[in-house]
């Protein structure tokens, strides 16, 4: 049984396709393909990572709307007026999200990179490596949240409302929070890349979305609707995959020609997303919020906006500069390392529902 208002989920996980099953194992070749494609072909990545708008990435932007659509199809938007039954959660991720996660960064990344790894790494660029890790942990992810919260049967609801938000939030916050923890008394943010970057990722696939499903709705009601989930289902993994081999071509030589300057930047970046993501986690089962409000709580406070963070590195740094880079490794480690916190979320499923959580 759920308490405290919450409703109860299903203990048992639906069938896993064929996709679902081995997705671990498709991640990595798409990492393998991706990195090689990169080094051997960059002409062919440098033309499709031209193909931007505010240091958008289009082709990425059109793979993330294929892979979050099916997604938000299943939100009854009308559900939304029953969100506030989860303020337990939502206090808890934008907890984590904003009295957390910046300052928990900036302190592993001064660890790391200034005393563990500093003889290794070049001296002129350990600040720039700091400061690339703080853009990075200051920025709540806005789009792939969707896909966590999918894997782990989380709340499409909470998690529309959740990353709606944190949006809001990040247009007054995310530039005196990042000043503050560089130091910086003036802090450039892309304002067009945090405006385009919510629309392409939010607005326009929750227009699409709630489109389809009223039409589906209309004309064939909830079982034409499950049908053309399961159909879209796997095309929406296909999508992941296809832009994690485009994430890792367009930096495929600077992965093989840094790779222990990478390693150590991915450091302090691992160790933030599980603390981030087990801490969410506890406190959710602490506080008696369902599962499937507690894994995406999860998540999304352990998740990065990477594009705007990237965005950032550049226009303060410069595009060769190791904030651009720190916030670059982000990108890479990003879908591997929040697929390894879905599968601890999904294997911890009874552990959390000991005392009555579902």
């Amino acid at each position: 049984m759920s308490k405290r208002g919450t409703k109860p989920v299903s203990d048992v996980a639906p069938r896993m396709g064929f996709f679902e099953r081995y997705l671990t194992l498709w991640v990595a070749l798409c990492i393998v393909v991706g990195t090689l494609l990169g080094h051997q072909w960059p002409s062919v990545f440098i033309r499709l990572g031209s193909i931007e708008w505010a240091q958008v990435n289009l082709p990425v932007a059109a793979l993330i709307w294929v892979m979050i659509v099916p997604m938000l199809m299943k939100v009854d938007f009308g559900a939304l007026r029953q969100v506030g039954q989860h303020w337990r959660g939502i206090g808890t991720t934008l907890f984590i999200n904003w009295a957390v996660k910046p300052f928990s960064m900036s302190l592993l990344g001064w660890f790391f990179l200034r005393h563990v790894f500093g003889p290794w790494l070049p001296a002129d660029q350990v600040d720039s490596y700091i400061a690339g890790l703080i853009l990075l942990a200051a920025a709540p992810c806005t789009a792939m949240v969707f896909v966590w919260s999918n894997l782990c049967r989380g709340d499409a609801a909470f998690t529309l409302s959740q990353v709606a938000l944190n949006d809001a939030i990040m247009v007054v916050a995310f530039a005196p929070l990042v000043a503050l923890l560089l130091g910086i008394s003036s802090i450039t943010v892309p304002w067009a890349t945090l405006a385009i970057s919510v629309g392409l990722y939010i607005v326009v696939p929750v227009i699409i979305a709630t489109g389809l499903r009223a039409w589906v709705m209309r004309h064939g009601g909830q079982a034409r609707l499950d049908g053309w989930l399961a159909r879209l289902g796997p095309l929406s993994l296909a999508a992941l995959l296809l832009m994690l081999v485009l994430l890792f071509g367009f930096q495929g030589r600077q992965i093989l020609a840094q790779p222990l300057v990478i390693a150590m930047l991915a450091v302090p970046i691992l160790i933030q997303v599980y603390f981030n993501s087990g801490l969410a986690y506890l406190l959710n089962r602490k506080l008696g919020v369902a599962h499937c409000v507690a894994g995406p709580s999860a998540l999304i406070g352990a998740s990065n906006f990477f594009e705007l963070a990237v965005a950032t590195a550049v226009s303060v740094f410069g595009v060769q500069s190791g904030a651009a880079l720190a916030t670059v490794v982000g990108v890479l480690i990003e879908v591997p390392v929040m697929l390894s916190v879905v599968h601890i979320v999904n294997r911890s499923r009874g552990w959390y529902g000991r005392h009555g959580l579902s």
